[in-house]
């Protein structure tokens, strides 16, 4: 797992550019030549066009021109998100041979900044699903035991920061696909507030309920990343000051969660208050918006070539186009209920805390864990906060027989500043 960029911040890696003691095209020779190709975790390179881009931001720098702390830093992109002149395929073999015309809003944004773009990364087919182990292109190996999942749908993302291929991946996330891989690869991935990261030019599973996401070493590079995207950003941020008060958490009990990883994070909340949120009653929100806009992105796919799907994909978009109607027309209805109740809680907390994943990462193919079917506890605890639009981040709690551990961190839209904060603190790499 000892790529070029691992244990390296986006800090300390713009020093090292500005000060001139290495190259963009240095850096990103070596993110193209750290690759595993055994883990799977790419899906397309892009030797000549980052050959190019950091070439660019080199020239760029040399006239005096800083973009901020992305300026010439490798990235990976997720494969449902376009890149102009590269494959999009989404993990299936609808679109073996699509190639994106124009860049999405967000692959905008990363070469406004000045990011070098490496390659796309592997992804849960279509991106439906949380297990990174159903796509035409193969299961994403976990780098801590390739029999294990990665976790998904942002699988490949995930795993190119864990093993420092690069130190900075985008990721999209409609029920927890930026947290659920970075958790059980043992990083940090931040899911923002629902439309603060534009979603033009990425495939959609679930219009109300897709994000985009950033996968990073640490919350501090989450936050880093995030700014430079979305405005201003100091290319050297300050340190946070951990003697600081850290805002007033809550400690969410999770409904069902394998004793250890509980003990494990709620470790880090020793005086947190509990309290609970009705995530079984919310997920009866998540279902019949993600299935019913699911099955209308792909209703037309679906009656012409069914077969071009994995069995796994196929299967739960036709479950998806059996849901009835009025269970959508009252889920929408229900969410501004639930909404209400959390802002409740967020009215007296700042932030919420519960574990990223009840679960440490199960074998390749597993459909069933100790605590029961493995589709909805991959979602368990991560869903809520897309069904609600807040601003989730996942950071690493430590280890349960080996395997990583994510502490999540949610707070209301506008408190990402107090949320990177607290999660520094948890994760001060």
């Amino acid at each position: 797992m000892g790529g070029f960029f691992s244990g390296r911040t986006l800090a300390g890696i713009g020093r090292d550019l500005r000060s001139g003691r290495v190259s963009a095209r240095e850096l990103a020779a070596r993110a193209l030549e750290s690759v595993d190709p055994g883990l799977n975790a790419f899906v397309t390179l892009d030797p000549e066009g980052a050959g190019a881009a950091a070439a660019w931001a080199d020239e760029e720098r040399a006239s005096g021109i800083d973009r901020g702390p992305l300026h010439g830093v490798p990235v990976a992109v997720k494969d449902i998100i376009d890149v102009a002149g590269l494959p999009t395929g989404m993990g299936s073999a609808h679109y073996a041979d699509h190639v994106a015309d124009a860049d999405a809003a967000c692959v905008t944004m990363l070469r406004d900044a000045g990011a070098v773009i490496v390659g796309k990364t592997s992804t849960q087919e279509f991106a439906f699903g949380g297990t990174g182990d159903v796509s035409v292109n193969g299961p994403v190996r976990n780098p801590h035991d390739r029999e294990r999942m990665s976790g998904g749908s942002s699988s490949g993302s995930a795993v190119a920061v864990a093993t420092g291929v690069v130190p900075l991946a985008l990721g999209t996330d409609t029920g927890g696909s930026v947290r659920i891989p970075s958790a059980f690869c043992g990083i940090a991935g931040f899911k923002p507030a629902y439309g603060a990261l534009p979603a033009d030019g990425v495939f959609p599973l679930s219009r109300s309920l897709d994000h985009v996401g950033v996968l990073a070493g640490t919350a501090a590079d989450c936050r880093t990343a995030y700014r430079a995207l979305t405005g201003p950003a100091e290319a050297d941020p300050a340190p946070v000051d951990a003697a600081a008060p850290r805002g007033r958490i809550a400690w969410i009990d999770p409904p069902a969660c394998d004793p250890e990883v509980e003990r494990t994070v709620r470790a880090l909340f020793p005086d947190a208050p509990a309290e609970r949120v009705d995530f079984a009653g919310i997920r009866q929100v998540f279902l019949p918006i993600e299935f019913g806009e699911a099955a209308d992105v792909h209703a037309e796919r679906m009656a012409e070539a069914p077969g071009l799907y994995r069995p796994e994909t196929l299967g739960r978009l036709e479950e998806a186009a059996r849901m009835p109607g009025w269970r959508l027309v009252r889920a929408l209805r229900e969410r501004d209920r639930y909404a209400r109740e959390v802002d409740a809680l967020l009215d007296r907390y700042d932030l919420l805390a519960m574990p990223t994943m009840p679960i440490t990462a199960p074998k390749i193919g597993a459909t069933e864990v100790g605590l029961g079917p493995l589709t909805p506890l991959m979602v368990s605890l991560t869903s809520a906060w897309n069904v609600l639009g807040l601003p989730a981040l996942t950071v690493p709690a430590g280890t349960v027989g080996g395997l990583p551990v994510g502490a999540q961190l949610v707070a209301r839209r506008g408190a990402e500043s107090l949320l990177f904060d607290a999660a520094e603190r948890l994760d001060p790499r």
